[in-house]
């Protein structure tokens, strides 16, 4: 093997990290190896802690910015060059300078106002058997920093830090989530969505949790019970205020739980629906039954979920009975055709990022017309035409949304849309299909962590 001769400074790449160039001082007088890093948080199990932190790795300047997550493997007392002492978080990664790599240890400081952003101490050296001639440089392969504007966009893997907005971590849906995340080496934290509170600024919005500010998250899993939509949407955007990358935008969970906005939203698209209608007055209720095709017929209050608030009237005095009870109350609701040949049967497909992942339909029990589990309904894998397919697309995607569950009645006129859910539930459909949707949503998670390019500032 050829001798491995360094010279003082060396370009050099920390893979894992996903920092392809770095310059970095030889300092065979340093014991411990240090890289710049700021905005330094730890997260995760006290038995397995992490840290997050950004890097610039151009020396002089903070137009690339890169961030990190490693496993912390000690914290020591290290003293620098100046004598000042600091407690540093020391993390351990791979390091390759020319054709030659090594796992090393690296402690973690802001070396801002330093010449160079990394320091190789002799810990380090130890491992690579090399020479050092300290009246030369640069011995080894040069490198570039226009490599992380040419990369591909798909840096290594990391451990990504995740928060899951609820307030049930122990319903199957969510625990679902949560073994998916900690299987592939992430960190999820359930937040009770209610006990969010919002600190709302033009610059440095934030979002604070039992006396403390959240810190950044890589990714958001908004699921937010239809009772406090109006709250929990409001912490979803604050979340997307502070830069964070959120499974549903706010904006798409609106427009999916008004179901009166989401019907005209998806008719002006000219998706298939069973004929709606709704009005105020009490005056044009002859006129609102007539509109759906007469009884029977369907009444849905707007802030119905899981088949609750959702009403067959059989005939038309019924019918009349129950919106004059309604607008007596002061309920908003709607009024829709009843599709008498889809005999108590829907399709629940799940759609994630313009793909159907999996379909099941729903069969009502016994004289229920309503087809959800939760009502005591029966499941079946489903296989849908390409029409159903497409529509459960298109629905998904005209309210915004990446992740849904799209209802689809089977009628004589086709496939007509039911409704759009912003929050699927994972149990009936991953055990009726045998489709991991909970790893699937992940698969999407890393895809939009791990796909973006480092950020490049725009020269003025």
């Amino acid at each position: 093997m050829e001798p491995f001769v360094l010279g003082w400074r060396e370009w050099v790449a920390l893979p894992e990290l996903g920092l392809p160039a770095v310059k970095a001082k030889i300092d065979t007088g340093a014991r411990t190896s240090a890289l710049h890093a700021f905005s330094i948080e730890t997260f995760g199990p006290i038995d397995a802690p992490r840290v997050r932190f950004g890097v610039h790795p151009a020396d002089y300047s903070d137009d690339i910015e890169v961030w990190c997550t490693a496993k912390i493997v000690d914290r020591r007392m290290v003293r620098s060059s100046n004598g000042q002492a600091e407690n540093r978080f020391i993390i351990e990664t791979p390091i390759r300078i020319g054709d030659r790599e090594w796992p090393i240890e690296i402690s973690l400081s802001n070396r801002y106002t330093m010449a160079h952003r990394m320091l190789l101490g002799r810990t380090a050296l130890e491992g690579a058997s090399a020479t050092i001639l300290p009246w030369s440089e640069f011995r080894q392969a040069q490198l570039s920093y226009d490599v992380y504007g040419e990369q591909a966009g798909k840096p290594k893997k990391r451990s990504l830090r995740i928060a899951l907005l609820t307030m049930e971590p122990g319903n199957f849906s969510n625990r679902r989530l949560i073994e998916e995340t900690e299987k592939r080496d992430h960190v999820i934290e359930p937040i009770n969505t209610l006990r969010c509170y919002m600190n709302i600024k033009s610059i440095a919005s934030a979002v604070h949790y039992e006396g403390k500010t959240l810190p950044d998250y890589d990714f958001v899993i908004p699921r937010i019970g239809a009772s406090i939509t109006a709250y929990g949407t409001a912490v979803v955007r604050q979340f997307e205020m502070t830069g964070a990358c959120v499974l549903n935008s706010a904006q798409s969970i609106v427009q999916s739980r008004d179901k009166l906005f989401a019907h005209q939203l998806l008719a002006m698209h000219k998706l298939p629906m069973p004929d709606t209608a709704f009005a105020s007055s009490h005056h044009d209720t002859d006129d609102l039954i007539k509109m759906v095709g007469g009884a029977p017929l369907v009444i849905k209050l707007l802030q119905s979920t899981q088949g609750k608030g959702v009403v067959l009237a059989e005939n038309r005095k019924s019918a009349v009975s129950l919106i004059d009870a309604l607008r007596s109350a002061e309920t908003s609701f709607l009024v829709q055709q009843f599709v008498s040949e889809a005999a108590g049967q829907d399709l629940r497909c799940i759609v994630l990022d313009g793909k159907v992942i999996a379909a099941m339909v729903r069969r009502a029990a016994g004289d229920e017309f309503r087809a959800n589990l939760h009502k005591g309904g029966l499941a079946f894998e489903a296989k849908l035409t390409a029409e159903e397919r497409k529509l459960a697309i298109k629905a998904a995607h005209r309210l915004g949304l990446k992740f849904a569950g799209v209802d689809i009645l089977r009628s004589s006129k086709g496939p007509l849309l039911l409704e759009v859910n912003s929050s699927p539930g994972l149990e009936g459909i991953e055990r009726t299909t045998g489709v991991d949707v909970a790893g699937l949503v992940l698969d999407y998670i890393e895809q939009r962590s791990f796909g973006t390019r480092p950020r490049m500032k725009k020269a003025a």
